[in-house]
């Protein structure tokens, strides 16, 4: 059986986040609200909870984790960012992009693209996805609350707790979700590419020729 904690969405209580923070350390796979839409994380590098979101997801191994990251100074130890990248990122983040990048040696193996030594990385901007990373202090391994054959992710916190109680440690209820996942904009090459339109506005990232 899940826990399930009542988080307010603006002014996290700090004693449920130390412990949400625990259970990630003890291993566990938790539900938590973002910017864009709920998501399911784990510890970076943790394989048993890495596998265990593939078989929720029903994820193969060529799907992409995202690194949620508290700031850009904990997004450069893992992404190469060169001066243009760096430029918009500064001006887009926090916010509900994720941003694929090459990574660095810091990114374990199977996080990483199979043909690419690429990897998404995002900068949240919601109170409980922000102050779980600065508790945690390291980056959160993440993947969209999208159910296998849905097209949307979950955004009620108490249908999460019916479908998932066995699945998961942890639901962190913080509110009605998003139900549009984050944009994905490639910043690999020289010119921004949008691979995914979501909540986030993809406008910036378009060639404007």
């Amino acid at each position: 059986m899940s826990q399930f904690f009542q988080v307010h969405p603006e002014n996290p209580q700090l004693r449920l986040i130390k412990q949400a923070v625990g259970i990630l350390r003890d291993g566990g796979v938790i539900v938590y609200p973002t910017d864009s839409a709920y998501a399911v994380g784990c510890l970076l590098g943790d394989k048993s909870a890495v596998e265990r979101i593939r078989r929720l997801r029903q994820l193969d191994d060529k799907h992409n984790f995202t690194l949620l990251c508290c700031d850009l100074s904990q997004l450069g130890v893992f992404a190469k960012v060169n001066t243009g990248a760096f430029r918009l990122l500064k001006a887009h983040t926090p916010g509900p992009y994720t941003f694929i990048l090459n990574a660095t040696r810091e990114v374990p193996r199977m996080l990483l693209h199979p043909k690419r030594r690429t990897i998404g990385l995002r900068v949240p901007s919601h109170p409980i996805a922000q102050a779980l990373l600065e508790e945690l202090g390291e980056p959160l391994m993440s993947a969209s609350l999208i159910m296998p054959g849905e097209q949307l992710p979950l955004s009620d916190p108490y249908e999460m707790r019916q479908i998932l109680e066995h699945q998961v440690d942890l639901i962190i209820d913080g509110g009605f979700g998003g139900q549009e996942a984050s944009t994905v904009v490639s910043l690999v090459d020289d010119r921004p590419q949008v691979l995914r339109t979501g909540c986030g506005d993809p406008a910036p990232f378009q060639d404007r020729d």
